[in-house]
Formats: C-alpha cells, sequence, structure tokens
C-alpha cells in the first residue's frame, strides 16, 4: 500500500478527482460557498487525515499540477488579446485601481504586523499574497523572508478572494465588468481569476491584465513600505 501512495499518479489523480467532484457540486448548487478550489482541498484534507496518509507522499504527484500554473497564467492573455480595445479605453481606471489597491493592501498588512509585534520576517512573508504564486515567492525571496509561509498566505488569499469577492462586489452594487475583473485579480490573483472567468470573459481579461501589473507593482513598493513601517 505505501507504494501505491508514494507513486506520483496517487496525488495527481487525487488531485484532478477532488477537484471533478467539487466542479460537480459547484454546478448543482451554484453559490460561492462551493467554489471548486475550495471545495477540493478540503476534500484532499479530508481524505489525507482519515487515512493517515502523510502530506509529502500525496505532494510526490500533487506537485506536477505547479508546473501549469506558468504556461495557465500565460493562456490568460487569450481573453486579454480580445478584449485589447476595452482595456485601452480603461487603462487609466485599471492602472490607477491596482496601484492604489496595492499600496493599501501592503501598507494595512505591514501596520498590523507592527501592532501586533510580528517578527520582521515573517511580516514580510504576508506582503505578497495577493499576487500570484511564482512572482509572490520571488518578492519574499529577494526580501529575506519564508517563501513557504507566502505560499500557504498566496492560496488562502486567493481563496477566500475567489469565494468571499464575487459577494461583496453584489453587496456593493458594482456592475462594472471591467471593475469586477480587476478586483478578483488584484487581491486574488490566477485563483481569483478563475472566478473572474466563471463570471465572464471580460471580467477574466481584466482579472489577468491585474495579475501583471499588480505583480510589478509589489515588487517595487513592498520594500519601500517594509523599510518605512518594519525597521
Amino acid at each position: 500500500m505505501k507504494e501505491v501512495f508514494s507513486n506520483p499518479l496517487f496525488g495527481l489523480t487525487l488531485t484532478i478527482f477532488a477537484y471533478f467532484i467539487a466542479a460537480q457540486i459547484h454546478r448543482k448548487w451554484t453559490t460561492p460557498a462551493t467554489n471548486p478550489l475550495l471545495i477540493a482541498v478540503i476534500m484532499v484534507i479530508i481524505f489525507l487525515k482519515l487515512t493517515g496518509i502523510s502530506y509529502k507522499a500525496y505532494y510526490v504527484g500533487g506537485s506536477y499540477l505547479n508546473t501549469l500554473i506558468i504556461p495557465s497564467t500565460v493562456a490568460l492573455g487569450i481573453p486579454l488579446y480580445q478584449a485589447f480595445k476595452l482595456m485601452k479605453f480603461h487603462y487609466k481606471s485599471i492602472l490607477s485601481g491596482v496601484i492604489i489597491g496595492a499600496i493599501v493592501n501592503t501598507t494595512l498588512t505591514a501596520i498590523l504586523a507592527k501592532l501586533f509585534g510580528m517578527h520582521y520576517f515573517l511580516a514580510i512573508s504576508l506582503f505578497s499574497k495577493s499576487v500570484t504564486t511564482a512572482m509572490a515567492i520571488g518578492i519574499t525571496s529577494k526580501m529575506g523572508g519564508m517563501a513557504t509561509v507566502t505560499l500557504v498566505v498566496v492560496v488562502l488569499t486567493g481563496i477566500i478572494s475567489s469565494v468571499i469577492g464575487p459577494v461583496l462586489l453584489d453587496l456593493f452594487g458594482i456592475k462594472d465588468r471591467v471593475a469586477k475583473g480587476v478586483a478578483l485579480g488584484g487581491t486574488g490573483h490566477a485563483i481569483g481569476t478563475g472566478a473572474a472567468m466563471q463570471i465572464g470573459q471580460i471580467e477574466g481579461a481584466m482579472a489577468g491584465l491585474s495579475i501583471g501589473v499588480t505583480g510589478i507593482v509589489y515588487v517595487i513598493v513592498s520594500p519601500i513600505i517594509a523599510a518605512i513601517i518594519l525597521k
């Protein structure tokens, strides 16, 4: 049995199967609470706990899906190209929204970390929580933070954004499709963009654009805010 669990196909198959079931649940009950990624994560955790399988054994195969992060992010360029005219018309609003959002997000994170007496290296590991995984780990590593902590908060932020984001947008009466996409992509990176794609093509395209812009802004502002507030 141990040979089965240590086989790379085990983690890969479990992940795909869990997401397939979660997607079916979401199709039947389409609510933010039945977000496929959230349900799939919960299912995998419960299965590993009940069977006593270590995360290390599962990750042998599950990690193969990580190789799809970069190409899937690049693929977001397709709807972005299709919505190029709209993007060109709204570029000032998009850029200002992403830049202000990134600065406010990072500043609040730094202030709260300071108030709660959080260690510097842990605090800066939380800075890039709204940036897509590849860029977030790079930012954290360059600043001397802990990449493992960043990885966890990036995933949690994406899930929370994709679940709560659409609800908050409806609650505050935000109907503009560009604004919805920028909000979800700028806060929930690739996972939030997935939620935006489910809403519509324009939302997904704007969210995809926000991923790249958000990453660039965080690279610039994170060291500055850390130097001003945390040191």
